[in-house]
């Protein structure tokens, strides 16, 4: 399954870690929409299930670092969660990026996120990172990322990610049809492990693609990866030196803060390459 058409020819593509997270407020409809604006080829967000069920766009499970309230996610019901202000934590911490319209930010719903970009004309994939810190929530919350996926009809265009690998079993169970990404953070290279060890995961719970944190990008663990199938992506790639590395090694996807400057230094890698091809 190829998602948003044939990609062998834009590798890397380049996704709005949390959106356009370096430039507008993280996870917010605005960080989103300032993303495509910069070029991305699609966005990266996370979910957690509000108290009532409904899965919300937020990365803590703490409310405290991106809104007025303390408290946790899991506490309290999506209609209280969507009146919270998710952006004016970013005008305080940035002031020279400031804009009064961030104030206007709320925590979006998932089902939000897909009725404004599902059918967006830039996106060619939307990936939905499951947050979630109790082990009795990660069925419910992969059930309703699969109904809403479903019911959205993106099956074409969504994969769902997860540090939680038996959640990804879980969406893989529910929902054959829909690519999944098992995540993998700098702890797996503490102390090395082989790259069988990660490729190995990724295959026991039914992941269609590796998300590796930058820390762990060697090409013995991507070359393997790629071997066995597996489209391989990195995270988070805010500068040309990790943007080379991924492109070096055939990497899917690389996630970052800031698509406009990795849009533009792709433009220059793809240039220099142009030119050498044609010097010989």
């Amino acid at each position: 399954m190829s998602l948003g058409g044939d990609i062998s020819d834009s590798r890397p593509l380049i996704i709005g870690h949390r959106g356009a997270s370096a430039h507008a407020p993280e996870n917010t409809l605005a960080a989103f929409e300032q993303a495509f604006k910069e070029g991305a080829d699609g966005i990266e967000f996370d979910v957690r299930l509000a108290r009532d069920g409904v899965p919300v766009v937020i990365h803590d499970a703490s409310l405290r670092r991106t809104t007025p309230r303390d408290g946790i996610v899991e506490s309290l019901d999506s209609e209280e969660l969507r009146a919270l202000d998710a952006g004016t934590w970013f005008n305080h911490l940035h002031p020279e990026l400031a804009r009064e319209s961030f104030g206007s930010e709320r925590i979006p719903t998932l089902a939000q996120v897909f009725e404004r970009f599902g059918a967006h004309a830039r996106v060619r994939v939307l990936y939905v990172e499951m947050k979630c810190d109790d082990p009795a929530l990660q069925a419910p919350l992969a059930r309703s990322v699969v109904e809403l996926t479903r019911a959205n009809g993106l099956a074409d265009r969504v994969v769902v990610k997860s540090f939680a690998h038996d959640s990804i079993r879980e969406v893989k169970r529910l929902a054959p049809e829909i690519r999944t990404a098992a995540l993998f953070d700098r702890n797996w290279s503490r102390p090395l492990l082989p790259k069988s060890r990660i490729v190995n995961e990724a295959a026991a719970c039914g992941a269609d693609e590796i998300s590796l944190h930058r820390s762990l990008l060697r090409r013995a663990t991507t070359d393997a990866a790629l071997a066995r199938g597996f489209s391989v992506l990195v995270w988070t790639v805010d500068t040309p030196f990790w943007l080379r590395r991924a492109d070096a090694l055939g990497l899917r996807a690389v996630f970052t803060n800031r698509p406009a400057q990795m849009r533009d230094a792709l433009g220059e890698i793809r240039a220099r390459k142009t030119e050498r091809t044609e010097s010989r």
